[in-house]
């Protein structure tokens, strides 16, 4: 366990102020798409590829409109092409089916569209919103949190539950990409820079040789 929350998020607010999510989006729904793109791919392919994307696809129809054949074609370079394409095309249906084709703003009704689930909803609601709906928790989310020794939970929902207990409701939309930002740039999952660490005295370390 971290020895002191507040004192770890004060450290992270001076080395990632405002920090947030590296996705590029401009409506909720972008920030949805953007999102399911990227499940095993890189924030910044996914960049890559979006401009153009969200230049054809602005409405939830504009991608049920379309042969799914097309869409896969759009998304084939962020991998996984054709399950991603059929978690947009769920979503799109069920935003429209329930939703008025506008992305809900709870945690329980977002997690009912299909391809979405805790860590995508907390993503939109986090960052599209300022919802503190729960704490983003992905890979590097994950790794993080169990070296510093603040979750010994190894599935993310449960290291989730270990991080909303100890970190105050008011740092969540905060503290989620924060610490994203740290496993991503600091924190590695390959040679950690621990010598460099502005967390290093906070941290168990486990699992590091």
């Amino acid at each position: 366990m971290a020895k002191d929350i507040a004192e770890l998020i004060r450290r992270l607010r001076k080395e990632h102020p405002g920090a947030k999510y590296e996705l590029d989006w401009s409506t909720p729904l972008e920030l949805l798409v953007a999102t399911i793109l990227a499940a095993q791919a890189t924030d910044e392919g996914i960049n890559r590829l979006t401009p153009s994307l969200f230049a054809k696809y602005k409405k939830p129809e504009d991608y049920l409109r379309v042969p799914v054949e097309e869409l896969e074609q759009d998304i084939k370079p962020s991998g996984f092409f054709r399950n991603k394409a059929k978690a947009i095309r769920g979503a799109c249906q069920g935003l429209i089916e329930n939703f008025g084709g506008e992305v809900p703003r709870t945690l329980d009704e977002l997690i009912t569209l299909p391809g979405v689930a805790r860590k995508t909803a907390n993503v939109v609601l986090n960052t599209g919103f300022d919802i503190p709906s729960g704490i983003i928790v992905d890979t590097h989310v994950a790794r993080v949190s169990q070296r510093m020794g603040l979750s010994a939970e190894t599935k993310p929902d449960e290291i989730e539950k270990d991080l909303m207990r100890d970190v105050p409701v008011d740092q969540w939309t905060f503290f989620g990409p924060a610490m994203v930002l740290h496993g991503r740039y600091t924190c590695t999952a390959k040679k950690p820079k621990c010598d460099e660490c502005p967390l290093a005295d906070l941290c168990d370390k486990k699992g590091v040789a």
